[in-house]
């Protein structure tokens, strides 16, 4: 019954007559029970002493510490048809095992001997860069045979130049003796012809002078024509210089050209020859591309693509693997304000799902259950999920992990940081207020150093 009026019941019933306040209200009981508080004060107090290690929570799931050991998807570099399946799902496969076989469904790869004929094809075009390299060779030799015979021949022709040059020197010589013959001549006959006017030569020796007179003039108009035509032989003699040139220009220019032309052919020829050995080598590949084979050891886990005779497309997926060999770790996720109190080599305990424990956050000496971790990667990027990804690998020093464990399965974890007093903790909590900033062991270390 409530006591909400202002008469007082204990004033005006007497409660002691009743059994049941008789066992109540005895003096007795008060005694225990003042007891009872004491006792349960001074443990509360004593509590709140205690040491409470401060902790950051997340929740995760089991992957593998590297990403060649997470499970993955086998694709097909090539679209193709799947002709038959050599495993089962479930099935162990060692690294270049064979999965499956696939076929062509591109028309421009359907002819069986592709390989075979463009091996072909490239033989040919290997001759045919021989051929020119030969003919190259070839205008080569042909074009130094003609530098060589040009460079006699204008040795000659200058060898003549020079020796008609010489032949006008000697005959002005000797045209410049006959005027002077001619002049002696010429006086002799004039005091002849003087004298016998005197009577003091016959008219006989006048005679014989006038005769050599005429015959030295005659002698010089010869000389004249022979130096005349010694200067026509040297103008013989350059024009045929420059004819010598200009034909063997002319000769070596086209074979110099034809050459051009081989060593064009020769370069096309090799370019070809390039794309064939292309062509060749990326269809030998290909060829090794239609049995699909194990990239590492593991479990087939499930046949994405199913069926024979179903076409696919380059790069989709056709099945899951899970290696086989592969180190455990624990992807979690913690919210933003919690991540400044983290660094590389935090410990960490971890509850796995399905594992039985008994866990205390703020104890974890005192749980059961609970396995120890240590923390290898912080993310620096924010997930979708609004969250820091942060990977915890096994602690060393700490009991391993089950075999048992499987990678995809949930783990809670709890991420230690200072000891506090539980009564400081409670007092965080009541405000709001994120744990203490923790620095490791290294950390401190450093600190004190640079000190």
């Amino acid at each position: 019954m409530l006591n909400i009026s202002h008469n007082k019941l204990n004033k005006t019933v007497d409660l002691e007559r009743f059994k049941s306040a008789k066992k109540v209200f005895h003096q007795r009981h008060y005694v225990h029970f003042n007891r009872f508080l004491a006792a349960f004060s001074i443990v509360v107090f004593i509590i709140l002493f205690l040491p409470w290690t401060q902790n950051v929570s997340g929740k995760g799931a089991l992957t593998t510490l590297t990403p060649e050991q997470r499970p993955q998807t086998i694709q097909s570099p090539i679209p193709g048809r799947i002709e038959k399946w050599y495993v089962r799902e479930g099935d162990f496969v060692n690294k270049g095992d064979t999965i499956l076989h696939i076929s062509e469904v591109k028309n421009e790869y359907f002819d069986p001997q592709l390989v075979e004929r463009t091996g072909q094809q490239l033989k040919a075009k290997e001759m045919a860069v021989t051929s020119y390299q030969g003919k190259v060779k070839a205008l080569q030799t042909q074009i130094g045979a003609l530098s060589n015979e040009r460079r006699l021949k204008l040795q000659q022709a200058q060898n003549k130049l020079q020796q008609s040059r010489l032949k006008v020197v000697s005959d002005s010589i000797d045209l410049e003796a006959a005027k002077t013959n001619l002049t002696i001549a010429e006086r002799q006959y004039n005091r002849t012809a003087q004298l016998e006017q005197e009577g003091l030569k016959s008219l006989t020796d006048v005679e014989q002078k006038r005769l050599k007179l005429q015959e030295t003039q005659a002698k010089l108009i010869s000389q004249e024509n022979k130096l005349l035509a010694s200067k026509n032989d040297v103008i013989n003699a350059e024009v045929e210089i420059n004819r010598v040139q200009a034909s063997y220009t002319d000769k070596i220019s086209k074979a110099q050209s034809d050459m051009f032309t081989a060593q064009s052919n020769q370069f096309d020829s090799e370019a070809q020859v390039s794309k064939l050995e292309n062509d060749f080598t990326n269809y030998s590949i290909r060829t090794g591309m239609y049995y699909i084979k194990a990239p590492q050891s593991g479990y087939i886990n499930k046949a994405i693509q199913g069926g024979l005779g179903q076409t696919f497309k380059e790069g989709e997926a056709l099945l899951g693997i899970m290696p086989s060999q592969y180190d455990m770790a624990v992807e979690t996720y913690v919210s933003p304000i919690d991540l400044p109190l983290l660094q590389l080599g935090n410990t960490v305990r971890i509850q796995f799902d399905g594992w039985p424990s008994i866990v205390f956050s703020g104890w974890p000496n005192v749980s059961v259950g609970t396995y120890g971790g240590e923390i290898v990667a912080i993310e620096n990027f924010i997930s979708p999920n609004g969250k820091y990804r942060i990977l915890v690998a096994p602690d060393p020093e700490e009991e391993p992990w089950p075999e048992q464990l499987r990678v995809g399965s949930g783990a809670n974890t709890l991420a230690l940081l200072d000891d506090v007093p539980i009564w400081f903790e409670i007092w965080r909590q009541l405000n709001g207020f994120p744990p203490n900033y923790y620095q490791p062991d290294t950390v401190k270390t450093d600190a004190k150093a640079k000190k």
